[in-house]
């Protein structure tokens, strides 16, 4: 099927309208010439659009789909101009982000700072896994993907890992962990202990210190996924180790209390970004600010 863009362009008139008349004075067309276009776009898209109601037309449930897409449609098209034009946009601007869903919910909302107070800026943020967002990102599905792993880059990829944050890594717990005195690396000969996943690199480094402190802990679990540690760390008996940014709230509270500070790793927080063209300028504006503040 295909869609004719021009009879979409008359029916987002009357939706926006409400009234035929009006609509057509808008689109400098007669009404008569409006219905035409009108139906031969629900015959097209096989369903009624508007009905009749104290002779006033109302959206059916198509039609309130159909506005949907035209909405979008119509505002990318305007974006799209301005952008090949290099003005300023004059509507809301709109920044996609993919995040990594294991990624810390902190260092997202903390990346997007600069942004969130801005009435011109509509913020999306979608989760799922790197490889995926990686082809949203291809796609021009995203405009930029956070991660805590760079993408290895080689002749035939085009994106770029830009380092926007590192953070301290800590061991927290429980307030009575430390009232009961807590020495490193000793203590984690008995106390169990819940650590990242083996993928993380923040696991390797941990491991290794254990390993030439000749400490075999008591693993109680791995995980890959940052908000499911700071939940783990809350509610069990265990050392945590974690970047503090990810329990920055309850340590401040004093709900987590550090037990002990491992300067000697760092959790990379990274901004991908591809080449393009045309780049979204509110992504450059982000990774600037989160340069500046690490």
């Amino acid at each position: 099927m295909f869609l004719n863009y021009h009879h979409l362009r008359y029916f987002w008139a009357i939706a926006h309208e409400g009234n035929l008349t009006r609509a057509a004075q808008r689109m400098n067309v007669a009404q008569s010439a409006l219905s035409i276009q009108l139906r031969n776009l629900e015959e097209s898209l096989g369903h009624p659009l508007f009905v009749r109601k104290n002779r006033k037309l109302v959206l059916t449930e198509a039609g309130q789909m159909t506005l949907q897409y035209a909405d979008s449609i119509f505002r990318a098209g305007e974006e799209l101009i301005d952008t090949l034009k290099h003005r300023s946009l004059r509507s809301r601007q709109i920044l996609r982000v993919g995040a990594v869903a294991t990624l810390s919910r902190n260092f997202q909302w903390e990346f997007v700072k600069p942004l969130r107070s801005r009435k011109d800026v509509e913020l999306v943020i979608r989760s799922g896994n790197l490889r995926d967002l990686v082809v949203q990102l291809r796609n021009h599905e995203v405009d930029v993907v956070l991660s805590n792993h760079a993408l290895r880059r080689d002749s035939e990829t085009d994106h770029y890992s830009h380092l926007v944050g590192e953070q301290e890594v800590s061991l927290v717990g429980q307030p009575k962990l430390a009232r009961k005195g807590f020495v490193f690396p000793e203590e984690l000969n008995r106390t169990p202990v819940i650590l990242p996943s083996m993928e993380s690199d923040v696991r390797a480094g941990f491991d290794l210190i254990l390993h030439q402190a000749g400490i075999h802990p008591v693993i109680a679990a791995e995980v890959d996924d940052m908000a499911m540690l700071r939940v783990m760390a809350l509610r069990s008996n265990a050392v945590t180790l974690v970047p503090r940014v990810v329990v920055h709230d309850e340590l401040r509270d004093g709900t987590l209390v550090e037990l002990y500070r491992l300067p000697a790793l760092k959790e990379s927080f990274f901004a991908i970004t591809p080449t393009r063209t045309f780049p979204n300028p509110l992504v450059k504006e982000l990774i600037t600010a989160a340069s500046r503040g690490r």
